[in-house]
């Protein structure tokens, strides 16, 4: 802290300046105006008496905006007055006042030279008291009036220091709590606010994997449906009209399934009543592979149990989009086997292929395979995909039934 913050320290308010200046008015109207009429003091001129006493009043102006200048100025009222009054006079009641102020507004050791200026003053004033009509060393009862003033004078800085430092004190302490509390309250803002924009980068993500899933299928279909149906268009007509018809089938349920997420991106208050299609289930996953290729074939293992549609989705999503890289990878005489394994604890679910494969491996997974391991790691499940050694391509994914996001019901 700077001098100028030591003596004037900020906070001081205009309302606070007519506070302190209605002090001073009613201390000087107490304390001083009374010795007008006063003549206890034969030897004092009047006009000297009522300054002196003025001077160690007025200071209390400045109470609050610079407690160590009233400091100062009714330290040399005091010592003027021990000089021109041999006796204690009414404005003694403003040293209470003073101690108190600079214990309660000046911070750190420097508060505590108001002490030492009183115990100063409270042996100096006394003892001009007490010897001003007889000797001290010479009158028993010069020494008791002086010992007892100077306890008097003694009190009435000690217990008003001690009263403004503890309000200091609570009120520093009741500062720190509310920046505490401010501090935990930006904190947790912005611990929401990121909490939202996790939300929203998982959402984007879901989205994105959604859309990857239902574009890249779909089109992988429509493409190998319209290359076949273009080679049996000349010897097998009929054969080309069914590849037409699941070329459209497939280019609907694409549209349908966008239109199921714009919607739910939207999320317009006029289309809450509309009829929304429900998820891919595990129910649908024979049609899924029927209309995939008729080089794809499903071998079920086991009766389906009861688990949550975010489970049957994953798994639903998981042969999709093993199907899709089939036959965009694996070739045109290539064969695949989706096997779907249940069982009481875990499902397993495979699909593999005879493919080539791409020309060439990529060390980097695509979105679709990023996108498969993140679907069955948010299931608690295992996920493998690697290429076989004797050629083709394998998905395994293995799914328990019981997990946080698919409970048996």
């Amino acid at each position: 802290m700077n001098l100028r913050d030591l003596v004037f320290p900020p906070g001081a308010t205009r309302h606070d300046w007519v506070l302190d200046g209605m002090l001073a008015l009613a201390m000087f109207l107490v304390t001083v105006l009374p010795y007008a009429s006063y003549s206890a003091w034969n030897s004092t001129p009047r006009p000297l008496l009522l300054a002196t006493l003025a001077l160690m009043v007025l200071p209390l102006v400045v109470r609050r905006h610079s407690p160590l200048l009233m400091l100062a100025g009714c330290t040399l009222a005091g010592m003027v007055q021990v000089v021109v009054v041999n006796t204690f006079t009414a404005t003694l009641v403003v040293l209470p006042i003073v101690a108190y102020s600079v214990a309660r507004w000046v911070p750190g050791p420097l508060a505590r030279s108001v002490v030492v200026i009183g115990a100063f003053g409270s042996v100096i004033g006394p003892l001009r008291w007490a010897t001003a009509t007889e000797a001290i060393g010479l009158n028993a009862r010069g020494i008791v009036l002086f010992v007892l003033s100077a306890f008097v004078c003694l009190g009435l800085i000690v217990t008003p220091y001690a009263i403004g430092r503890r309000v200091r004190e609570s009120s520093a302490a009741h500062a720190d709590r509310i920046a505490a509390a401010e501090e935990r309250y930006q904190l947790l803002l912005a611990e929401r606010e990121q909490q939202a924009r996790l939300a929203e980068s998982r959402a984007r993500a879901t989205i994105a994997r959604e859309l990857h899933d239902i574009v890249a299928h779909s089109l992988s279909v429509m493409i190998v449906q319209a290359e076949g149906g273009r080679a049996l268009a000349a010897k097998r007509p009929d054969a080309a009209i069914t590849a037409l018809d699941t070329i459209a089938d497939t280019g609907r349920e694409a549209l349908s399934e966008m239109r199921r997420i714009v919607g739910v991106l939207r999320s317009e208050p006029e289309r809450r009543g509309a009829d929304w299609e429900p998820a891919p289930s595990l129910a649908d996953i024979p049609d899924l592979v029927h209309r995939a290729s008729d080089r794809a074939t499903l071998v079920v293992h086991g009766q389906p149990p009861r688990v949550s549609p975010a489970l049957e989705l994953t798994i639903y999503r998981v042969v999709q989009e093993a199907l899709t890289n089939f036959l965009k990878h694996a070739g045109p005489a290539a064969t695949a086997v989706v096997t779907l394994a249940y069982g009481a604890a875990e499902i397993m679910v495979e699909i593999v292929d005879n493919g080539s494969g791409p020309g060439q491996v990529s060390t980097v997974p695509g979105h679709g395979l990023r996108g498969m391991a993140e679907r069955v790691t948010s299931m608690d499940g295992r996920l493998e995909a690697h290429p076989l050694a004797l050629g083709g391509f394998v998905v395994r994914a293995v799914l328990p039934v019981h997990n946080r996001q698919g409970v048996h019901r």
